[in-house]
């Protein structure tokens, strides 16, 4: 596979959208996709496509958070990642999740959040946010609560900051959540 990672350009939108309706089988992720792109609060945001000989076969969407109480760390959520169906189980989110977390650590960013599946993104560094502290915008039900998960790029000292995440607005609604 040849396959390429970029970010994104505003021509891309179309076709990342695509990505996102065939990878999941509707709307709502594309929809998600879209709206955050467009949203000021999720900037600075990293969007990375990847590309098998010119076609769009995955995206990623990194976008900024905030933390309450207000806290001197520029944190991010990744939401969503989509892998075309003939695509997936070959690396191809892996690479993009890690592409992404390369981008942001170089953009200064410290903490990285998620709420995926406790199964794939620990095998990407990632670790239970709740017990380090860090709550999810909405309460999530207690099976679910594991799948709430941050990485941190700094030191271990980070660890003692607590609070809640706030999503950008396009993101900071019950239905992402569980809730």
């Amino acid at each position: 596979m040849d396959l390429i990672l970029r970010e994104t350009a505003p021509d891309d939108q179309e076709s990342l959208l695509a990505v996102h309706k065939l990878a999941f089988g509707s709307d709502e992720e594309a929809q998600l996709a879209g709206d955050l792109l467009a949203d000021p609060s999720a900037e600075p945001r990293c969007s990375l496509m990847a590309l098998n000989a010119d076609r769009p076969v995955g995206h990623i969407l990194f976008s900024k958070a905030g933390l309450e109480p207000d806290l001197p760390l520029q944190a991010a959520i990744l939401a969503p990642l989509a892998v075309l169906p003939g695509y997936q189980r070959q690396g191809i989110g892996g690479k993009l999740i890690q592409r992404g977390l390369q981008s942001l650590r170089e953009g200064g960013f410290h903490l990285v959040f998620v709420l995926g599946s406790p199964f794939y993104y620990p095998r990407h560094g990632f670790l239970p946010a709740i017990p380090a502290g860090f709550n999810p915008p909405y309460s999530l039900p207690p099976e679910n609560q594991n799948d709430w998960m941050y990485q941190s790029f700094g030191p271990a000292s980070w660890g003692s900051y607590q609070g809640k995440i706030r999503p950008a607005a396009a993101l900071d609604k019950p239905v992402y959540w569980w809730g």
